[in-house]
């Protein structure tokens, strides 16, 4: 059921916190796709931070607002990067992603719309997967757009993804409709717009019953080949991105992918 009682929100940058009844609602605000850059990224891997050390939250649930849960990286900026804001960008991801995939408390991603890319990683990053129904797309785009993979988000799609299914996303970079992402076992179930936040709280709350220090150990030994690489590529700095990421190939796929959007 949904909680009742009085939600208290909090406005962080871009990112919209809601608390009702111990369940954290984290909505990402940055029109118009709710599109990743550098001040987002380390805001959000911020966030993260603090409520993985705080005890006030029994679940959180991850929702975009507007027409879009995320778009993934903001190609209008992040291609223009010089060396060193690429090299602190794929560090802020990899943050990101690490600190919601490995969150000690249940999160439930509320795909309210379009999840390209990094959208759809952060919804891989959750812990049960809810889709809206409707007309968007969800499709791991990285390929597409030049944009090669960091250790974090290429390690989270070879755990949550059967291979078949991470070949065909990562090397085609099609997208799918929402019913197509659901057969992929990308998202746990579909719901309608109206019912789609009701719904992810209600998972929230039945997720919240478990006991807090035995579901931490267990979803840590669930994922823990790929927090583990996530984990070095943090604090030694193992990440390959860090010697060249992007690159002219990435300027003109990404302008032509943004061409195509309008």
């Amino acid at each position: 059921m949904v909680a009742l009682g009085q939600p208290e929100e909090h406005i962080v940058s871009e990112i919209n916190i809601e608390t009702i009844d111990q369940i954290g609602i984290l909505r990402i605000d940055r029109a118009p796709a709710n599109a990743i850059d550098l001040d987002l990224a380390t805001s959000l891997a911020n966030k993260l931070d603090e409520i993985s050390n705080q005890d006030h939250l029994r679940a959180l649930v991850v929702a975009g607002v507007g027409s879009c849960f995320s778009a993934g990286l903001d190609l209008k900026a992040i291609p223009n990067y010089d060396r060193d804001q690429q090299q602190e960008m794929v560090m802020q991801v990899n943050r990101l992603f690490g600190g919601l995939y490995g969150l000690p408390i249940p999160t439930v991603a509320a795909v309210n719309g379009h999840a390209i890319a990094g959208g759809v990683i952060l919804t891989l990053c959750c812990d049960y997967r809810i889709g809206a129904t409707g007309d968007y797309k969800i499709g791991l785009a990285e390929a597409r757009v030049g944009v090669p993979f960091p250790v974090s988000a290429m390690s989270i799609v070879q755990a949550e993804l059967s291979h078949p299914v991470a070949r065909a996303m990562v090397l085609t970079a099609r997208n799918a409709t929402p019913e197509e992402a659901l057969s992929m076992k990308v998202l746990d179930e579909l719901q309608a717009p109206d019912r789609l936040l009701p719904r992810a709280i209600e998972v929230a709350q039945e997720m919240a019953t478990l006991p807090p220090s035995i579901y931490r150990r267990i979803k840590r030994d669930l994922r823990s080949a790929a927090l583990t690489r996530i984990d070095d590529a943090i604090k030694n700095r193992n990440e390959p991105m860090l010697e060249s990421w992007l690159n002219n190939e990435t300027r003109t796929a990404s302008a032509e992918a943004l061409k195509r959007s309008r």
